[in-house]
């Protein structure tokens, strides 16, 4: 990773992390989880994964990528479970902490601070694309993972090339490849479907665009901002003239 791609990214995954945290602080703790998700799904793809990943009271699950948590927040309030999270960005571990009451530690999903088999299900959303060594994340991942675990991802997939430039530090895989890495990383595929990014209650999308006007409000002048909306908006971009697709699995650990 050069160093524009590294500073694009502790724009995009650090440094708005914490303003995230100040401006739901300001309006309100409603705000949290919706703007916690920003991202990572919409509540209908949380949906999805949730009600396959066989999860019940006391399965340990780990979030890894997790940034401010909101999925891992999600998940504790609709299925009762205490998600550990692991986040490379310090300041999203702290947000995460602070807003959710999670358990969060700062590492690499690369280099996972557990022991073998310490978790029944894991998810990783949105974070395989902000890689290039996907083949060390998923190792990690079957790593920490029982035997007949479950796996829940959001990968952002492109299976031809980008008609534009992609953001900082992004490295978009196919659908084809993310399949391959699964397999060859101990992972079975079960179910597979394509993301809605809209399917979300309207007062959840209100909130996060709510926040979204909070943080530029306070830091729309702070070159750190602009940095990061240009990154999100090439996103914003690909998603809209198809070259990218949402695309949600669920694999087994075999």
């Amino acid at each position: 990773m050069t160093e524009l791609e590294s500073e694009a990214m502790e724009a995009e995954f650090d440094t708005v992390a914490g303003w995230t945290e100040e401006a739901v602080r300001a309006l309100g703790r409603g705000h949290a989880i919706p703007a916690g998700c920003r991202g990572s799904g919409s509540e209908g793809a949380l949906r999805w994964l949730a009600d396959r990943l066989e999860l019940h009271p006391g399965s340990r699950v780990l979030d890894s990528g997790a940034g401010v948590g909101g999925p891992a927040a999600w998940l504790a309030a609709e299925r009762g479970v205490r998600p550990i999270c692991a986040e490379p960005m310090a300041a999203a571990v702290r947000a995460s902490r602070r807003l959710f009451g999670l358990r969060s530690v700062v590492a690499l999903g690369q280099q996972l601070p557990f022991a073998d088999a310490s978790f029944d299900v894991a998810e990783c959303l949105g974070v395989l694309c902000t890689t290039s060594d996907k083949a060390g994340a998923l190792a990690e991942l079957r790593r920490v993972l029982v035997e007949g675990g479950r796996l829940g991802l959001l990968v952002f997939v492109a299976d031809g090339p980008l008609p534009s430039a992609p953001p900082e530090g992004n490295e978009f895989p196919s659908e084809a490849e993310t399949r391959r890495l699964l397999g060859d990383a101990g992972f079975e595929l079960l179910e597979t479907a394509e993301v809605d990014p809209s399917d979300s209650p309207e007062e959840w999308m209100q909130a996060a665009d709510a926040v979204d006007a909070e943080v530029e409000r306070r830091h729309g002048d702070d070159p750190a901002f602009r940095q990061a909306q240009e990154n999100s908006g090439r996103v914003g971009r690909l998603l809209s003239d198809g070259a990218l697709r949402p695309w949600l699995a669920v694999a087994v650990a075999r």
